[in-house]
């Protein structure tokens, strides 16, 4: 049995001090791939060298996180672009929006949005979108410029089934589901019962939002597998076959079928 970590941020400072083995339990738990969403430039460097150091194991996407995004932002993706045509890259990301911290720097969040979808068409790679409290922001963005080509997830789903929906008909998009959906209050085992697993792929977003049993320490990789075993009880189905589905969604997704470590 194979899983993906379609979203983990192991290169953080709250693995410095145990990366190695976290990456090694995650294997030897059966998630053979985990990808890493860069966060800002300071990122861009420690996210490579994790890469590097695990080639066939973890993959790279690049981009700056809408929580990132300052009164620098135009710099900071001149410096983030010029990673932009590496080949280990597997998508654009993580951005987006994220309106529940800090709305100051809104209109800059939208053009940094915009500049990184276009990104995504330069170089025919997915978009994973990090959209907090910016679910209509996001809508009208992806009104305006989405097309045949443009692909990617909403990452950390936890939204509504109206708006998991909307997301359905731009016709190229995954909802990628972690610990919340473990949550009691979350409920969003209720949205995803109106779903199909066909829709869904799995992340961890390491070291936040862990699953239970493990609320209120780092998450990590390697509990995937309590994510996985959640969604395959709200489907009604093994988790060997929620994880052949979900692996094979990410596997098309961010084109890994030449990085696998089949």
């Amino acid at each position: 049995m194979m899983l993906i970590d379609t979203h983990t941020h192991l290169f953080s400072e709250s693995f410095n001090e145990d990366r190695t083995e976290v990456v090694e339990r995650a294997i030897k738990a059966g998630v053979s791939l985990m990808l890493l969403p860069n966060i800002d430039v300071e990122s861009i460097e420690p996210m490579y060298q994790l890469t590097e150091q695990f080639p066939k194991h973890c993959h790279p996407m690049i981009g700056l996180h809408p929580g990132s995004v300052g009164a620098n932002w135009k710099k900071d993706l001149d410096a983030i672009e010029k990673n932009l045509l590496r080949p280990e890259n597997v998508a654009i990301g993580e951005i987006g929006m994220d309106l529940y911290w800090d709305k100051t720097y809104i209109e800059e969040q939208k053009e940094a949005f915009r500049v990184q979808i276009g990104w995504a068409k330069k170089t025919s790679l997915p978009i994973v979108i990090h959209a907090r409290d910016a679910f209509n922001e996001i809508f009208s963005i992806l009104d305006e410029l989405n097309d045949e080509h443009l692909t990617g997830v909403f990452h950390c789903f936890t939204g509504t089934e109206e708006q998991a929906q909307k997301i359905s008909e731009y016709g190229g998009f995954k909802l990628g589901i972690g610990g919340v959906v473990t949550y009691k209050k979350a409920e969003l085992d209720l949205v995803l019962e109106k779903l199909s697993p066909n829709d869904l792929i799995l992340e961890t977003d390491s070291p936040y939002l862990p699953p239970v049993p493990f609320r209120g320490k780092r998450n990590e990789s390697s509990y995937l597998l309590h994510i996985a075993e959640k969604v395959a009880n709200i489907y009604g189905i093994k988790l060997s076959q929620l994880a052949e589905i979900t692996t094979e969604n990410a596997m098309n997704l961010f084109n890994l079928n030449v990085k696998s470590t089949n």
